[in-house]
């Protein structure tokens, strides 16, 4: 039996627990392969608008350009996305070049998700988050098929997904920075970006207004591992949770230094890509973020994870500042990590879609079939 009808055989019970559908259509979902449809992609550009300037240690930007994706088969219609902040090396021209190149027709079963991975990789290397505007899509679209989101198919409980973070960052106008604050009054966790120059400046003027945990993102800011090490404990005494990515990513030795010394855990973000990054980053990290932007979507995010949690590591659920497309295939993965930083939705002003929510701080995976997302 393949993977396509080993997953809609095993979801037969929950689709007739779930809806009043059909016998037929049930048979219909259930039987062996036999639509003679093929994939049809397509694409177009799609600018984010960053409500507040994101100030970080190595740029600032207000926008981040993106990619809105659509793969259809057979009347159904799979959304995904590629968010391209400046740092991943990718761009709209890059994405769009990638996906031109892309010959979808070809399949005529979506659920060789396997297979049209092996595909991507083989028409060009990295290209990672145009990938994973391809897989994002081919999950909705499969979930569709199935009936079913994925946390079902993959097994998970949606009430073990975590409280998310809410990210902030420095502002010199201090009425800025007041607005930035007070927005995070629904959430339980807040991730402060750090290496900007003012990082103690900014967690005191947070810890002015409130009291909850909080992380930090130095995103490669710290140079010095004693300062480093000083800043550890110093967030500490803060109730800080973890730090992310502290220094260079290429400074291996130093952040193995760095993590046998801290207080705090210390998470892996620029380090690493994909999944045979997992194993070299357990040499000198406690834990790592996952990005679908940077691993090429849900397929290899969840295999990342089962492996970092196999080697007894931490694991974070991020994301890019990204439409509710994004967003919510990633809080499918949610139930399986430590922390999640699903915020990139709520950092945008010009979402087009309906999808994962934050409730009382936090993920709730929509209980609609794919990555369960609705266009607005």
């Amino acid at each position: 039996m393949d993977r396509r009808n080993f997953l809609k055989t095993g979801m037969l019970g929950a689709l007739i627990a779930a809806s009043p559908v059909s016998i037929s259509a049930l048979d219909e979902a259930t039987r062996p392969a036999t639509r003679s449809g093929r994939l049809n992609l397509s694409f177009r550009p799609y600018e984010l608008k960053l409500r507040h300037a994101f100030n970080l240690a190595r740029n600032q930007r207000t926008t981040t350009p993106g990619v809105q994706v659509q793969i259809e088969y057979d009347g159904v219609i799979g959304y995904g996305e590629a968010s391209m902040p400046p740092y991943l090396g990718e761009s709209v021209a890059s994405v769009t070049e990638f996906l031109s190149k892309l010959d979808l027709a070809q399949f005529t079963d979506p659920f060789r998700i396997e297979d049209i991975h092996a595909y991507m990789e083989s028409v060009a290397p990295d290209n990672r988050a145009a990938k994973a505007s391809v897989d994002i899509a081919l999950h909705d679209l499969t979930g569709k098929i199935m009936g079913q989101p994925w946390y079902k198919i993959w097994g998970l409980n949606p009430d073990n997904a975590p409280n998310t973070s809410f990210t902030i960052s420095y502002d010199a106008d201090p009425a800025e920075m007041k607005k930035k604050i007070e927005e995070t009054a629904p959430f339980k966790v807040i991730k402060i970006k750090m290496g900007v120059g003012h990082d103690k400046e900014t967690v005191e003027a947070f810890r002015r207004y409130s009291d909850v945990p909080i992380c930090v993102d130095a995103n490669q800011g710290w140079n010095d591992r004693e300062q480093a090490l000083e800043m550890c404990h110093w967030l500490a005494e803060r109730n800080c949770l973890f730090v992310e990515q502290p220094m260079d990513k290429l400074a291996i030795d130093d952040t193995a230094w760095l993590r046998e010394r801290s207080p705090l855990p210390i998470i892996a973000d620029e380090f690493l890509q994909r999944l045979p990054d997992v194993r070299r980053a357990a040499e000198a990290y406690d834990g790592i973020n996952i990005k679908l932007m940077k691993c090429t979507g849900m397929h290899e995010a969840y295999k990342m994870a089962v492996l970092a949690r196999s080697l007894g590591m931490k694991v974070m659920l991020g994301c890019m500042t990204e439409t509710s497309c994004a967003v919510s295939a990633a809080s499918q993965l949610s139930p399986l990590v430590d922390w999640a930083d699903l915020d990139g939705n709520l950092l945008i002003a010009n979402d087009i879609f309906d999808g994962m929510k934050i409730v009382d701080g936090k993920v709730t995976i929509p209980d609609r079939p794919g990555i369960g997302v609705v266009p607005l």
